[in-house]
């Protein structure tokens, strides 16, 4: 099932408009929209699945920054006249779903969070990134991943395409130090939205660990660990995800 990629008023997103509540998913920062497909398969006629995707490369550089991004998506909700939207972001995206939540909590209903940056800085390369071996962008995808295989061609070649372009590695580096500078641990104690945390098991980019302290820092959360699974199961492990996600949207319904 495809989606059309809709690009009006400054704003590129896929958006199913099935159910009458909106979950909002949000990328990492080499995140794709493949990366949701099983998420989008699963709830499309459910909720009103979006998927706006964040303007890193297009973004001002003055406003480049995690900060920036969440702007982005509180004008993207605006223009949208969403009221209160499940979020549910991945990575780079989970960090971005927080810091909405913590500066818009009257437009979250529920968070979330899979792999998520904000508490391990080492989640974030803040160098710049090797370019011209493929071999070695191959290696790093791969072991995003459990099974390394869920690293296709399609998805290295089109990471080493960015890497390879020297101003959109600049804004790779950028976002990522912007993100590094923005730890999370002391504001984590203020998010009140019911809160899911799904971690891979074998993720070594956000441990598991991380999820653990995510857990034990926001009050109102639940974790739960998918085996054979790394940095994104929702790609990996998508029936066990769909099941966990399910679970907890039909607990936490505004309607």
């Amino acid at each position: 099932m495809e989606y059309e990629l809709i690009e009006e008023f400054g704003f590129k997103y896929i958006e199913t408009s099935g159910g009458k509540e909106t979950l909002v998913l949000l990328h990492g920062l080499l995140g794709a929209l493949s990366n949701f497909e099983g998420i989008m398969k699963e709830f499309h006629d459910r909720y009103n699945v979006v998927i706006p995707i964040l303007p890193i490369m297009e973004l001002p550089m003055l406003k480049l920054s995690v900060g920036g991004l969440v702007d982005h998506v509180y004008d993207f909700i605006r223009f949208k006249n969403f009221d209160k939207v499940h979020v549910l972001g991945n990575s780079l995206g989970g960090h971005i779903s927080i810091l909405f939540a913590l500066a818009h909590p009257q437009h979250v209903a529920t968070i979330t969070l899979t792999g998520s940056s904000g508490l391990f800085e080492s989640a974030m390369g803040t160098s710049f990134p090797k370019r011209g071996s493929y071999e070695y962008i191959e290696k790093k995808a791969q072991e995003t991943f459990y099974d390394p295989a869920v690293a296709t061609k399609e998805l290295v070649d089109e990471i080493f395409s960015t890497i390879s372009d020297r101003l959109k590695a600049l804004r790779i580096v950028v976002t990522s130090k912007s993100a590094v500078r923005q730890n999370l641990e002391h504001r984590l104690h203020e998010i009140e939205k019911p809160t899911l945390l799904i971690w891979g098991h074998q993720d070594i980019v956000t441990p598991p660990f991380v999820g653990e302290k995510f857990h034990s820092l926001i009050k109102n959360s639940e974790l739960h660990f998918i085996d054979k699974s790394g940095h994104a199961p929702m790609m990996e492990r998508p029936e066990e995800f769909n099941a966990i996600l399910s679970s907890f949207l039909d607990r936490n319904r505004l309607l």
